[in-house]
C-alpha cells in the first residue's frame, strides 16, 4: 500500500509507546505548544470497538468483527485542544473509555480488516494536515506501519508500576495491582500480534518517562523536533 505524499508537507510526529505512558497528555502539549493538528489512533480503535459492542457483535470472533467492520463511520477531530471523535455522527469521546471497551479493545485491533481501514482513514488524516504545519500522531505503530518517513518518532514508555498507578488515578480505580497486570496483558498483546506490533521503529528515540514531569517530557519532544526543523533534509513527506 503506497502512502500519500502531499505537494506541501508540513511535519509529522510520530510517538509509539505502552499504555500508561503518558502518550496523550505528551502528544497534545506538544501539539498545543508547536501550533500543531493532533489524532489519537488508539481512540480510532476504541471507537469502532465502541461500535461492535453496540451491535452485539462478539469481539472475540474475528471474522464476524471483520464483516461489519465498514460499518462503523469513525471521524477524529485533530484540535489538540480539544479532540473530538463519533462514529456514525455520535459523539463517543466519553463511552469509549468506558472499562467494557477497555476490555474489548485489544481482539478488536488485532483484525486486519479493522487496522486496514484506520490505517487508510489516519493517512489521509495526516495527508491533510501536511498541507499546513503538521501533526503529532500517537499510537503504538505511527513510526513503523502508518508513517514511516516521520522526521521525528519517539518511542514513550514508563515502568510498569508507575503506568499503573497514573491509570488508576486517572480511572479512579483502587486495586493499582490489578491495573498493573491488566497493562502488562495490553502490552504482551500489542507486542505480540502479527499484524503492526508494537515496537521500536526504526530511527525512533527512546523516551523513559517514568521518573519526568509531564512538561520534561514534552521539552524533550520538542528539542527533538528543533533538531529534526535544523537539519537540511528533515524527511517530510
Amino acid at each position: 500500500m503506497s502512502i500519500p505524499r502531499p505537494a506541501t508537507a508540513g511535519l509529522v510526529i510520530a510517538v509509539d509507546g505502552t499504555s500508561g505512558s503518558g502518550k496523550s497528555s505528551t502528544c497534545r502539549g506538544v501539539a498545543s505548544r508547536l501550533g500543531l493538528a493532533y489524532l489519537d489512533t488508539g481512540a480510532m480503535f476504541r471507537a469502532v470497538t465502541w461500535w461492535m459492542l453496540e451491535h452485539g457483535v462478539d469481539v472475540h470472533d474475528a471474522a464476524a468483527v471483520a464483516a461489519r467492520a465498514h460499518e462503523a463511520v469513525v471521524v477524529s477531530g485533530t484540535d489538540p485542544a480539544g479532540p473530538t471523535i463519533t462514529v456514525g455522527g455520535q459523539d463517543v469521546s466519553a463511552p469509549i473509555r468506558l472499562v467494557e471497551v477497555n476490555a474489548a479493545v485489544s481482539p478488536v485491533s488485532t483484525v486486519p480488516v479493522v487496522r486496514s481501514l484506520l490505517l487508510d482513514l489516519q493517512r489521509s488524516i495526516i495527508s491533510h494536515a501536511l498541507t499546513g504545519p503538521g501533526i503529532v500522531v500517537e499510537g503504538r505503530d505511527i513510526g513503523s506501519v502508518v508513517w514511516p518517513q516521520a522526521p521525528v518518532k519517539v518511542y514513550l514508555s514508563a515502568d510498569p508500576a508507575a503506568r499503573a498507578a497514573r491509570r488508576a488515578a486517572e480511572e479512579g480505580a483502587a486495586d493499582v495491582a490489578a491495573t498493573e497486570e491488566s497493562l502488562r496483558a495490553r502490552d504482551r498483546i500489542d507486542s505480540g500480534r502479527t499484524t503492526a506490533p508494537l515496537t521500536l521503529a526504526d530511527g525512533a528515540v527512546a523516551i523513559d518517562s517514568t521518573s519526568a514531569t509531564l512538561d520534561q517530557v514534552i521539552q524533550q519532544v520538542v528539542d527533538l523536533v528543533d533538531r529534526a526543523r535544523a537539519a537540511p533534509e528533515d524527511g517530510r513527506g
